[in-house]
């Protein structure tokens, strides 16, 4: 039984529980308050969330633990097989961490200060924007990201579904931007497919 730190309404935590579910792993869900981290601070040493302990093993960050996911219970598979196809998958983990979560972090972050530079956030917003074409051309051909269900697919997912939809409930500042500033007009059906697609799998918090 693998033990889950998680928050509501956690895009990396579902990244996660979109994994467990996909690999069939039961899950036992310890669920944290934002305003009392103590729980997963105690138990990781930090307070951020997802966190998982799997026999004994404690991982933080949600690629690492879709990392130890893959190297511990590799059937069914979310990374490739094959050396090259691997290869790019992690690039594409590391762009979309490092370079595509740059955008609406630095919205949020000029949201929140005295006096936002709206301007700069109209540039970010168009970056985000035209970052939707590369998914969409991504998924020429092919149902998932990278042919079959992946991890990228578990990475990408919890923020690109803002594009298509926010539970009324979610009120977070970061998903309402990444509503705002990815909304489909019709031009991407493939992107729009899928989100619907991956939107019907099971999760397992």
């Amino acid at each position: 039984m693998i033990r889950l730190w998680r928050a509501p309404w956690s895009t990396n935590v579902e990244r996660v529980a979109l994994a467990l579910a996909h690999k069939g792993l039961d899950v036992e869900s310890i669920v944290i308050d934002y305003a009392d981290r103590s729980p997963v601070i105690e138990v990781s040493g930090q307070g951020l969330v997802p966190v998982i302990e799997d026999g004994g093993v404690i991982v933080a960050d949600s690629t690492a633990i879709l990392r130890h996911l893959e190297e511990r219970y590799p059937d069914p598979p979310l990374f490739p097989r094959d050396p090259a196809r691997r290869a790019e998958l992690d690039v594409f983990l590391e762009w979309f961490n490092e370079v595509w979560k740059g955008p609406p972090n630095a919205i949020e972050a000029e949201l929140g200060g005295s006096a936002p530079d709206e301007e700069r956030i109209a540039s970010l917003g168009a970056r985000m924007r035209g970052w939707l074409d590369v998914f969409e051309q991504l998924l020429d051909g092919r149902d998932h990201l990278f042919g079959e269900f992946s991890a990228a697919d578990c990475a990408a997912f919890p923020f690109l579904k803002y594009a298509r939809f926010r539970d009324p409930e979610d009120d977070e500042r970061f998903h309402v931007i990444l509503e705002e500033h990815q909304r489909l007009d019709g031009s991407h059906p493939r992107l729009a497919a899928w989100i619907e697609r991956v939107n019907e799998r099971p999760r397992a918090y």
